[in-house]
């Protein structure tokens, strides 16, 4: 928009050049006066005249006009010089640079990105009317932040060779906080259970990291939403909300909000109808409906209810299934029928499984995990149980996974998976510090996805004042094309119990090593069993003191010190968590026994139960729970039926239970 001042000074030099152009003339020359920065091929390229033109004073002020619409110029005028036409400008300063004081809030860097989006930036032409626009943008980007009460002020400095400096001064003040929300009209429902739906709010514990209680425009609008969602699914279908009033104290630090809803009545549902093509028998379909007649109507229930539909669909091949549920509202009666139309659209297959985004692991590796396959009927359950799968992997950060039509087959699709993979080895040196444990030192290099073909290779240790452990180990994951898994191990580990810190067990050293193999089976997609076997050999030695037990000692004389025993073990596991790493929904079960078999030195067995629950809570988080459960003892009728003492179960301390003094829970002498 042109100022006022502008407009004013255009029309007195247009009409001062109409004076000096009085008489007509041809251009023979035109010469520039005044430039510094600007190329006097610049300005011809912009003036609607050349030589050889006749100009007269609608032409100056037409060239007036031209020039100073490039925002490059301060002034210009016109002059005659016989045959030649004068033009002479005063340039614009350019800006040599912006620099910001006083903000904290948001970053200089993020500040510039808003200006450059506007062509505020070093190097442009400066233009006051501009500098106004970028103050009151500022403005604005605080005050979706809440600082109603910010001032932006700028000082300008001129510098040599027509350039300024620009310094944007900015005094953010104090966020702005809710003070209070009011909800007025409302009759069916406390105003106090409607502001709980609100992501609005006067404050509380967490607000410094929710921000709940900042208000901004767009927060508004989808409470608005929210609320008409919730009253819509009570039955409330004539809900409205019929004005927001947002009012700011003087100080610019409170804000109370008033919103003033209109309920209506309640609608009842009195039909549920399924119509269109039923490819699906109506008797497999209506359960998946959860309106019921004579309830009050439920928009979320409707949309939930056609999404399982459109899933049920989706499960039989049709992929691009759609279910629109139709109500019909009976105003004289207060009730709502509701028909489902479903339109099947054709059955599909899927004609390709396309695999991007992995540089590293082979396409094997991820075809072996996908439930759905190609060349059979398209199945959204299959492909979001093979999504699953994969990310449960651990070599992917993100999978994501696409439908696409084929042309010119209405009855095929391809499934485009893009995966973005993850760091899936572990090279790790490091010194710690236990309580219980002492100084450590540990090494490991470990690859869950070894040269990209889904075996898992581990070789580390870890030493400390209590424990000296050395490991190898190997799972092929898919030993067979069925998913039988293998495995074995190599470990050594050396234990002092009588170095553990504030220790409240027997002292003892035990040597110990082993060497195992182990098969997994499938026995479901979520579900498996693993079976193993295992050689340990192990020696226990006492601690001469004045205060060693004697039952180290008793069962060295009756047992000896030196075991070789055999292992035969099966475990079952159920995994449906949504990721390997940090998941956010699902469990993870796993029950085992292991039994040191007849021909060992001693003879037990060992039961164990563990369980990891997660359930979503808010967004990215989730609530975890744990519960571990272990028993063991001897068997058999020979002297060898004992449970070994260095194989009794204990509990305590942060890895374990928290409050609780390392190895402090479990069997006392």
């Amino acid at each position: 928009m042109i100022s006022l001042r502008r407009i004013a000074t255009f029309l007195v030099l247009a009409v001062f050049s109409g004076i000096l152009l009085a008489n007509s003339f041809v251009i023979r020359d035109i010469r520039v006066e005044g430039l510094q920065r600007i190329s006097a091929g610049t300005v011809f390229a912009y003036m609607p005249y050349e030589v050889g033109d006749r100009v007269d004073a609608n032409a100056a002020a037409e060239i007036i006009r031209s020039l100073y619409a490039t925002g490059f110029f301060r002034d210009v005028q016109l002059r005659q010089e016989g045959a030649n036409l004068i033009v002479s400008v005063i340039e614009r300063p350019a800006i040599a640079s912006i620099s910001f004081t006083g903000n904290k809030d948001i970053n200089d860097e993020t500040l510039r990105e808003g200006l450059r989006a506007i062509g505020f930036a070093e190097g442009r032409v400066f233009n006051e009317l501009l500098l106004d626009r970028v103050k009151q943008d500022l403005k604005s980007q605080y005050f979706d932040r809440g600082k109603y009460g910010a001032v932006i002020e700028s000082v300008i400095t001129p510098l040599e060779r027509n350039r300024v400096a620009v310094d944007l001064v900015v005094r953010e003040g104090r966020t702005a906080r809710i003070k209070e929300i009011n909800i007025v009209g409302n009759e069916s429902y406390k105003e106090r259970t409607l502001q709980r739906q609100l992501s609005q709010s006067t404050g509380g514990l967490f607000s410094r990291f929710t921000k709940e209680d900042r208000y901004s425009r767009q927060k508004m609008l989808a409470d608005i939403e929210t609320l008409r969602s919730y009253y819509l699914d009570r039955g409330y279908l004539q809900f409205d909300v019929q004005s927001t009033q947002v009012s700011i104290s003087p100080d610019k630090e409170k804000i109370y909000l008033t919103m003033s809803v209109k309920e209506g009545e309640v609608y009842t549902v009195t039909d549920v109808q399924l119509a269109g093509k039923t490819i699906v028998a109506p008797e497999d379909l209506f359960p998946l409906i959860h309106l019921r007649r004579g309830e009050p109507f439920s928009r979320k229930l409707v949309v939930r209810s056609a999404e399982r539909l459109t899933n049920a669909l989706s499960d039989q091949g049709y992929a691009f299934a759609k279910v629109n549920p139709i109500p019909t509202v009976d105003e004289e009666n207060k009730t709502v029928a509701v028909t489902f139309f479903i339109e099947p659209g054709r059955r599909v297959y899927v004609r390709r499984i396309e695999i991007r985004g992995n540089t590293r692991s082979r396409d094997r590796v991820l075809r072996r995990e996908f439930s759905q396959l190609e060349a059979s009927w398209y199945s959204a359950a299959k492909v979001n149980e093979s999504r699953e799968r994969l990310l449960r992997l651990g070599f992917f950060d993100k999978v994501e996974i696409n439908t696409l039509p084929v042309a010119g087959a209405p009855d095929q699709i391809d499934i485009e998976v893009s995966v973005e993979e993850k760091r899936s080895g572990e090279l790790m040196a490091g010194v710690g510090y236990s309580q219980s444990g002492g100084v450590s030192l540990q090494a490991r290099i470990s690859e869950e996805n070894f040269f990209g073909t889904g075996k898992k290779v581990s070789l580390g240790f870890n030493t400390s004042d209590v424990n000296t452990f050395y490991e190898l180990a190997y799972t092929n994951p898919f030993f067979t094309v069925d998913g039988v898994s293998q495995g074995f191990f190599l470990r050594y580990q050396e234990t002092d119990t009588s170095r553990i810190s504030g220790s409240v067990t027997i002292d003892y050293v035990t040597d110990t090593g082993e060497v195992g193999v182990n098969f997994g089976f499938p026995i479901t997609q979520n579900s498996r069993v693993t079976v193993g076997g295992e050689v340990e050999f192990t020696k226990l030695k006492p601690i001469t003191s004045s205060t060693s037990s004697t039952r180290v000692t008793d069962f060295i004389a009756l047992y000896g010190d030196s075991f070789t025993n055999y292992h035969l073990s099966a475990q079952w596991s159920y995994d449906t968590r949504n990721r390997a790493f940090f998941p956010t929904q699902g469990s993870r079960i796993s029950t085992g026994i292991d039994v040191a078999v007849p021909g060992s030195d001693l003879t037990f067995w060992t039961l164990n139960y563990s369980h990891r629950s997660y359930l979503p809570v808010w967004e990215s988080y989730a609530l975890s729970g744990r519960l571990d459960v272990s028993y063991g003892e001897g068997y058999g009728d020979s002297g060898k039926n004992v449970f070994p003492l260095y194989k009794n179960f204990f509990a305590g301390g942060p890895g374990s239970v928290r409050g609780y003094q390392a190895f402090s829970l479990g069997p006392r002498d």
